[in-house]
C-alpha cells in the first residue's frame, strides 16, 4: 500500500475536496496504523477498509479522482461509525471526523437513492429535526401508538417483521414517550440557588426535548443547585449533528447558523449541553463555517462558549448538600464526549462526589456501544455486534446501573438489556446529580 500511496500524492493537482469540503487532512495522515487497534468496525471485521486508515485512503483517492463510489466504496465508507476513537490515538491529529462527515456528504449528493429513500430522509432530516412543531406532532402520535396497545400487538404478532428496510430496527429503538406534561418546555428562566455563580444558556435539543425532557429539568435543577441563572431560549430546536453525521451537510449549515444566532441573543457565559453528539457538533461550529465570511468568527465565538454538563460543573465541587444514593453503577463514556471533546474524567470526579454510590469500572468503556447518531438505524447488524459487545462486558460489572451522557447510547444499551431480560438501569449523569440532590427519580423513557 505504501507505494500506492507514494503514487497518490504525487499524481495529486490542487485542493482535495469533496462535496466542497476540504479532505486536506488526508494528507496528515502518516498511515502508522495506530489507529487500528481503536476502530470498532475494524476490530470486528478486520479488513483494511474497513480501519480509518483505510477509509482516509479511499477518501483520498476519491478527491484525487483515482476511484469512484462504487458499491463496495460506499459500504466501506458507510460502516464508519464516525466514533472519533481513531482521534484520540492518533499522533498526527488527523481531522478524521471532518473527513468523514466531507466522505458521507459526497455520498449524498453522488448517490441519493431512490425516491423513496429520498422522501425517507427528507421526513427525518428536513420536516422533523428542522421543525419542532412537528418533532412535537410525530411525539403525540408516538404516544398514542404506544397507550393505545398498538405497538404491543404489533411485536407481539411480529407484524413488525414485514416492515420494509431497516424499519424494523428503526420500530425496535423507539422510546418509551412520555406523557404531555412531561414533554412541556421548560421556563425561559431559572434562578440561580444560593450564591451566583454564572449565567448560562441551556440547549434542550430536539428529540432531546421530547424523550428525554426529564433530563433537561434535572439538568436546570442541578445548574441551579450550583449558582447557576439557567436561560431557556425560547425558538431554539436541532443543533444538525445528526444532519452531519448523515451526510446532509447543507441542512447542516442553516442549522448552525439558526442555533448560533438563537444562543447569541441569551448573552450568556457559557452554553451548556447535556447531550454529547450535540456538544461536539457545536465545538465544531468553528470549523463547519470557516468558509462563510459572514459567520466565521460568530461560530468560532460560539464553539468557544459550548461546554458539556459535566465538563462545567467538575471545574469546581459540587455545591454541598449531597444526599447519599445507594447504588452499584458503571459508567460507559458517549464517543462524542471522550472522543469528540475529550472529556474523560469529568464524570467520574462528578460520580466520586456523589456519596453512598459505588462506581465499577466497565471494560472498553470507551468503546462505541453501536448507535452513533443514526448508525443503529442505517447499519443494524454491524451496530447489533457492537452493542452485544457493550452489554456482555456491562453485565460483567454486576452493577444495578449503567451511566451514561447521550441519549442515542441510553436508548442502544436500554435495548440491548431488555433484550437480554436484564434489570439493570440505564441512566443519564444528571439523573444521579439531581437525585444527590434530594430529587425522587422521574418516570423514565
Amino acid at each position: 500500500m505504501a507505494h500506492i500511496v507514494e503514487d497518490a500524492r504525487r499524481t495529486a493537482t490542487g485542493p482535495l475536496v469533496l462535496h466542497g469540503l476540504s479532505v486536506e487532512g488526508v494528507n496528515q495522515c502518516v498511515h502508522c496504523g495506530l489507529c487500528l487497534a481503536s476502530c470498532p468496525t475494524f476490530a470486528e471485521l478486520g479488513t483494511e477498509m474497513d480501519s480509518p486508515r483505510g477509509r482516509i485512503f479511499l477518501i483520498k483517492a476519491l478527491a484525487e479522482g483515482r476511484t469512484a463510489l462504487t458499491d463496495t466504496t460506499v459500504q466501506h465508507l458507510s460502516l464508519c461509525l464516525d466514533c472519533r476513537a481513531c482521534e484520540t490515538v492518533c499522533p498526527a491529529g488527523v481531522p478524521y471526523g471532518r473527513l468523514i462527515e466531507a466522505a458521507k456528504a459526497e455520498i449524498e449528493h453522488a448517490r441519493p437513492g431512490s425516491p423513496a429513500r429520498r422522501l425517507f430522509r427528507w421526513l427525518n432530516f428536513g420536516l422533523l429535526l428542522g421543525r419542532p412543531w412537528a418533532l412535537r406532532l410525530a411525539a403525540t402520535a408516538l404516544r398514542l401508538y404506544q397507550v393505545s396497545g398498538l405497538q404491543a400487538l404489533v411485536r407481539r404478532s411480529r407484524l413488525v417483521r414485514l416492515l420494509p428496510g431497516t424499519l424494523p430496527a428503526w420500530e425496535a429503538l423507539l422510546p418509551s414517550l412520555p406523557p404531555r406534561h412531561e414533554r412541556a418546555p421548560l421556563p425561559s428562566y431559572v434562578m440561580a440557588e444560593g450564591a451566583r455563580r454564572a449565567r448560562v444558556a441551556l440547549l434542550t435539543g430536539c428529540v432531546q426535548s421530547v424523550v428525554f425532557g426529564a433530563h433537561n429539568r434535572a439538568t436546570a435543577r442541578v445548574l441551579a443547585k450550583n449558582g447557576c441563572d439557567v436561560i431557556v431560549p425560547e425558538g431554539q430546536g436541532c443543533c444538525g449533528a445528526l444532519n452531519a453525521h448523515g451526510g446532509d451537510h447543507a441542512r447542516a449549515l442553516e442549522m448552525s447558523r439558526r442555533t448560533i444566532e438563537t444562543f447569541e441573543a441569551a448573552r450568556a457565559d457559557a452554553v451548556i449541553v447535556n447531550t454529547s453528539g450535540c456538544g461536539a457538533h457545536m465545538k465544531g461550529y468553528g470549523a463547519l463555517l470557516d468558509g462563510d465570511p459572514a459567520w466565521a468568527e460568530r461560530a468560532r465565538r460560539f464553539a468557544a462558549s459550548v461546554q458539556d454538563l459535566s465538563e462545567f460543573l467538575a471545574k469546581a465541587p459540587l455545591v454541598p448538600p449531597l444526599s447519599p444514593v445507594a447504588l452499584r453503577v458503571t459508567y460507559h463514556d458517549p464517543c462524542h464526549v471522550v472522543h469528540g471533546q475529550k472529556i474523560r474524567k469529568e464524570p467520574r470526579q462528578l460520580l466520586a462526589q456523589i456519596p453512598g454510590l459505588s462506581v465499577v469500572d466497565l471494560v472498553e468503556s470507551d468503546w462505541c456501544c453501536g448507535s452513533a447518531g443514526i448508525y443503529n438505524l442505517t447499519q443494524p447488524e454491524m451496530a447489533g455486534r457492537l452493542l452485544e459487545r457493550k452489554i456482555r462486558h456491562v453485565l460483567e460489572t454486576g452493577a444495578e446501573a449503567v451511566v451514561t451522557a447521550n441519549p442515542g447510547c441510553i436508548l442502544q444499551i436500554q435495548a440491548g438489556l431488555r433484550a437480554r431480560g436484564a434489570e439493570v438501569q440505564v441512566l443519564h449523569l444528571v439523573e444521579l446529580l439531581d437525585r444527590a440532590y434530594g430529587r425522587p427519580a422521574e418516570r423514565g423513557p
